[in-house]
């Protein structure tokens, strides 16, 4: 395998940059809810509205800005400009005297969001070419470390400073990114090679189509599993006596081990392949599910760790495994579909499984996530025949 030059470790830093920019601002919103609330006196139904009219904006948008990348507009003027909206979404929220300011803020910010995840992975997906999968699970990872990083900065900063004041500062963060952007992307960064008609030879024999599909797949269910999850598991903690500062703590334990989770599963995919990455992942989130409705609170809290990492880690591979099942000219507008994907299975799952948890318990709605992920294994076994990577020995 030749080195990835300069360029594209360039490529690959940017786009790392942005994808924890960007994946903070998302997460944000959860630290900011309580004080909105406070302020303008609102109720929990708005406060949701207010999370989703940000993630909707961004998911809505993720097809239209694949489509213009790379054809009407640069990627690097396209992902910039996207971080400049970013940033001033915030900067409007931060200037707002009521709801309807915070709704445009939010959906400013989530337009400008859009552009990250088709753009920066696309970018990355063609620097590294056959190669990318491993580099993008790093991609991967550094959204988690900006998920992490930009709200704890936020709560350091509000100790300081109210959460106006506090908004323009991350503001300007977002516009020095953009800056950073423009600057250090290479000129070419995320352009198609000249003959790009085709599916990537790596995609194996029954068509990229139909592989994509089952791709798709995984990584739908595979997020419904994560948010479903999620959602169970402050109640499954306080059945077992944990009280909400222990709750937290948990909740901790599972996104750092998450985090590592796509960095150590990005690397496994690149070298084992797909389908045994999956079987691990989705197979042991499945036995860590069922254990921790068994295990007592002190054993539970020990595994969470773990359970993050699985939960994660299938991940990385999947959006590693994107570019060998898509035309090179089309991997923005592939991306863009397959994160519209997992991010609108994310929204939906939780409602779904919280409507069975209405009718059978909580208990029960978590055994069927740990169904739901068993449910990718005969997914992911179709899925590596079309995979020329994953035939080929490993070592």
């Amino acid at each position: 395998m030749p080195s990835p030059t300069g360029a594209a470790r360039r490529s690959l830093l940017v786009a790392c940059a942005a994808h924890a920019l960007h994946d903070g601002y998302t997460d944000l919103i959860y630290l900011l809810l309580p004080l909105w609330q406070a302020e303008f006196g609102l109720g929990f139904a708005v406060l949701a509205a207010l999370r989703g009219t940000y993630v909707g904006s961004m998911a809505l948008l993720q097809i239209p800005v694949g489509h213009l990348a790379g054809h009407r507009f640069s990627a690097r003027g396209l992902l910039a400009l996207g971080t400049v909206l970013a940033a001033l979404g915030y900067a409007v929220a931060g200037a707002s005297g009521g709801l309807a300011g915070l709704v445009l803020g939010l959906a400013l910010s989530g337009a400008g969001s859009s552009t990250q995840h088709p753009i920066a992975s696309a970018v990355v997906s063609r620097a590294y070419g056959t190669a990318a999968r491993g580099p993008l699970g790093t991609y991967n990872f550094a959204g988690d470390l900006g998920k992490a990083a930009l709200p704890a900065t936020t709560s350091l900063l509000l100790a300081w400073l109210s959460w106006r004041p506090t908004l323009w500062l991350l503001a300007g963060f977002g516009i020095a990114c953009a800056a950073l952007i423009a600057l250090g992307l290479p000129r070419r960064a995320g352009m198609a090679p000249a003959r790009c008609d085709a599916a990537s030879p790596a995609a194996g024999p029954g068509g990229a189509r139909g592989g994509f599909a089952l791709l798709l797949g995984i990584g739908v269910l595979d997020s419904a599993v994560r948010m479903g999850l999620l959602t169970f598991l402050p109640f499954l903690l306080q059945a077992k006596g944990a009280d909400m500062p222990m709750v937290g703590f948990a909740l901790s334990l599972v996104f750092l081990g998450g985090a590592a989770g796509k960095f150590v599963c990005g690397l496994l995919g690149a070298r084992f392949g797909v389908l045994w990455v999956v079987l691990a992942t989705e197979g042991g989130t499945a036995l860590l599910i069922l254990g921790l409705l068994a295990l007592p609170l002190g054993s539970a809290l020990a595994v969470l760790p773990l359970l993050g990492m699985l939960l994660n880690g299938t991940s990385s591979v999947l959006y590693g495994t994107v570019p060998e099942l898509t035309a090179a000219a089309k991997a923005e507008r592939a991306f863009a579909v397959f994160y519209t994907g997992t991010i609108g299975s994310g929204a939906v799952a939780p409602v779904l499984y919280g409507w069975l948890g209405d009718g059978v318990g909580v208990p029960w709605a978590t055994v069927a996530t740990a169904g739901t992920a068993l449910a990718t294994l005969p997914l992911a076994a179709l899925l590596v025949p079309r995979l020329a990577q994953d035939r080929r020995p490993h070592g």
